[in-house]
């Protein structure tokens, strides 16, 4: 009918200017015996002379074709469309009939005795053959045996009756019942039949309702149809005789429920649903978890970690760990501060934590940490993310605090299994583990890195041979730079560090580019571009850490391509209830641009502010962050903004004193992770002089003792360098934070006390 109408749409301009023309055409000859030109219309329809007869008859044959042709196919389109609506309505109205023939033959078995000889034999020939399609069978018929369901409610009761018959006798019984199925085989699959003939002896006096048993039997099969194709398969094996193959088979469909509830009973390790949900089990979830209960005291919080371990701080890993006299402490993992006290690498004991199971069950919310899981999916539109072995949790708010993946040289991923097994990627519990194993069991260790993990570790393995007395180990250090942190500290204070990491017995070789590794005679081979060949026993690559972004394709996630990781607005929101926190957070900072930091003291800050704007702080992300690194309990510093080696610098020193070194700082502060304490302190603005001074030309090394080095960036401060200076990172967080210009950077740094005893 839409058809037509559109036809008609399209033809009735046309009828309408044929019959206008011809009216006009028509007065014109009877009164006048002449054509009216002016009164023909200027758009023709045909090519001919305007006015003339030929044009008459062409639109009078176009408008009756039309016509004819519409009507015809107007009516051809109505009959067709009742002829479809008719046999759709047979249709439905026939497919309770198929059920019904099934009526009188259990009413009335004896009546079928003359029709059994001869359709029992098909039956037994045909049931062999078309035992493998019974499931899919079952699947296509399900939908008209839902129909006959909701016809037929009443006779519910009976067929759940009869369902608990036919789970357990139906085998021994239905040796005698083949006669009642063949005869409404042209209706129904032989898996319908089968399931059929279990219910009449079952029922034991003969009814009506065999049909509605097979309504209720039905939908247990496609629950089970990935497991019930091998295990009724291997039913008729057991049996001894073939002609009741396929009833064995059906009476089989109800007990293959069994093998089906295998993974139920299985216990729930973690909910299905998570208000907060926190993927990673780094500092920055733990620090966000604390934030989110402190503000809302019922939440309920899980964070999901690929690591077998409860959230741990990671910078004792390559530090405090490794100056521990306690042969026992890679088992412990609990160290002494440089302050003497001792404490674990733990945020805290596992009684802290909810187990997962009973997060949605305990009172008052709490934090449940599901370890050895890893997050592969994320569904932002519905909520959920997806984990690796397919198991799906939803949530209200979620943080992603992925951190990052170690790098690896290409020359030692392409070196062979044998240089992988003897390389040491640094960066969680287990990588100490085996790396304290690998230092008491080798005779050699290279460390491939001049930052800060890679001088922290050089240093803590060279002061262990030195303080063992049996031990042959010999730590070697290469990096490309020319000294240690060249990256980061100016050339002198760099060569200064390179001379300290010397004098704790490591071998520094600087301005090592490796070209090629592997392996030769039990040996790692590492042959450099100037041609030097180092031979060691194991390798530690410490060259730096990409961010996990692994997520930000399944969940549409923005990745920033100059600093990596995902790029997150001012309150560290990614999309709507998605925040991002820790190192793999690429931020907007208001003084120093676009940034993306890998320290503790960062991922302590923006896990703590993430949290709070999950529970709808809505605060802007404005800290500067701090990191520190100590090369053992005599040297140490701490480090804010922009430190880049390439960049201007001002180095104010003074002579230390036995009370600036890390060791007696922590005595003081009584704080092991410095920082910990990111309270913002009061600091005045120092006054600029009014005639600039030259930069001050730096000491001796010999002098390097305490110090502060300023990092310019157009005359501005960007980034402090606190040299053996502790306990002073506020005033440095203040002067970044103003952004003025300062004549004479000497007055700045007297406000750091580096002139007093």
């Amino acid at each position: 009918m839409w058809t037509c109408k559109n036809l008609w749409k399209k033809l009735a301009p046309l009828a309408r200017s044929s019959s206008t023309l011809c009216r006009q055409n028509a007065r014109g000859v009877l009164f006048n015996n002449e054509r009216r030109l002016p009164l023909v219309p200027q758009a023709h329809m045909s090519s001919g002379t305007p006015g003339s007869g030929g044009d008459n008859n062409l639109y009078y044959l176009l408008v009756g074709a039309t016509c004819v042709g519409g009507g015809f196919y107007a009516y051809r389109t109505i009959k067709g469309d009742k002829e479809r609506y008719q046999e759709r309505i047979n249709e439905i109205a026939s497919r309770p009939n198929k059920v019904v023939p099934e009526q009188p033959i259990t009413e009335a078995p004896g009546e079928q005795a003359a029709e059994t000889p001869q359709e029992i034999a098909p039956v037994t020939e045909d049931a062999p053959v078309e035992t493998p399609e019974v499931t899919p069978i079952v699947e296509e018929v399900s939908p008209e045996v839902v129909a006959v369901e909701q016809e037929d409610p009443p006779t519910t009761p009976e067929a759940e009756i009869a369902l608990e018959s036919v789970v357990e006798p139906a085998p021994e019984e239905s040796v005698g019942t083949p006669d009642a199925d063949p005869v409404v085989k042209s209706a129904r699959s032989v898996s319908e039949e089968a399931v059929e003939q279990p219910s009449a002896p079952a029922l034991i006096e003969p009814s009506v309702e065999p049909s509605p048993v097979e309504v209720t039997e039905e939908p247990p099969a496609p629950v089970v149809k990935s497991e019930p194709t091998p295990v009724a398969g291997s039913l008729p094996a057991e049996t001894a005789e073939p002609q009741t193959t396929t009833e064995t088979e059906s009476a089989a469909e109800p007990a293959t429920v069994a093998p089906a509830e295998v993974p139920a009973p299985t216990p729930v390790e973690f909910p299905s649903h998570a208000p907060y949900l926190l993927i990673g089990g780094g500092t920055a979830s733990f620090a966000a978890a604390r934030s989110i209960r402190a503000r809302d005291p019922g939440a309920r919080v899980l964070i999901i970690t690929d690591e077998p371990d409860l959230p741990y701080m990671r910078p004792p890993l390559s530090k405090e760990l490794w100056f521990s006299d306690d042969p026992s402490v890679v088992d412990t993992l609990r160290f002494k501060q440089w302050n003497g006290k001792e404490r674990s690498i733990y945020f805290q004991p596992p009684s802290f934590y909810v187990s997962p199971q009973d997060l949605e069950k305990v009172e008052n919310g709490g934090v449940a940490v599901l370890t050895g899981k890893k997050v592969v999916h994320m569904d932002v539109r519905g909520n959920k993310v997806t984990l690796s072995d397919d198991t799906e949790i939803s949530y209200d708010k979620c943080l992603i605090a992925t951190g990052g993946i170690p790098r690896n040289l290409q020359v030692i991923e392409r070196a062979g299994e044998e240089v992988t097994k003897r390389t040491t990627l640094f960066r969680k519990v287990e990588d100490f583990k085996a790396l304290d194993k690998v230092s008491r069991d080798t005779k050699s260790i290279t460390i491939i890195g001049g930052g800060f993990l890679g001088s922290e570790l050089a240093c803590a393995l060279g002061r262990r041979c030195k303080l063992t007395a049996d031990s042959d180990l010999e730590v070697i250090q290469m990096f490309p730079e020319k000294g240690n942190m060249g990256k980061v500290l100016p050339e002198y204070l760099s060569n200064w560090t390179t001379a300290k990491v010397k004098s704790e017995g490591v071998a520094v070789i600087t301005e090592a580019l490796v070209k090629a590794v592997s392996f030769k005679d039990g040996k790692v081979e590492i042959k450099l571009k100037d041609g030097r060949v180092v031979k060691t026993d194991h390798i530690v690559a410490a060259v730096g850490l990409e961010p996990s972004v692994e997520l930000a394709k399944s969940a549409g996630l923005e990745v920033d391509s100059d600093f990596g990781g995902f790029r997150v607005n001012a309150e560290l929101q990614a999309r709507s209830n998605i925040w991002v926190a820790g190192d793999a957070a690429c931020f907007y900072d208001i003084r120093l641009g676009r940034r993306r930091v890998e320290h503790h003291d960062h991922a302590v800050v923006s896990g703590r502010l993430a949290g709070e704007n999950m529970t709808g702080a809505n605060k802007p992300y404005w800290h500067q962050s701090m990191f520190w690194s100590d090369l053992g309990p005599d040297v140490g510093y701490e480090a804010i903004g922009i430190v880049d080696s390439s960049l201007p610098t001002v180095g104010v020193f003074a002579k230390a004193t036995a009370k600036d070194t890390p060791k007696a700082a922590t005595e003081k502060s009584g704080t092991g992770i410095r920082s910990e304490s990111e309270t913002e302190g009061t600091a005045n603005s120092p006054v600029a002089s009014s005639t600039p001074e030259p930069p001050p030309v730096p000491e001796q090394k010999d002098n390097y003792g305490k110090g502060v080095i300023f990092y310019l960036r157009d005359k501005v401060v960007v980034g402090i360098i606190l040299w053996n200076v502790f306990n002073r990172m506020p005033v440095a967080r203040k002067i970044i934070k103003d952004g003025e210009e300062h004549a004479d950077l000497n007055e700045v740094a007297k406000l750091f006390n580096i002139h007093d005893d």
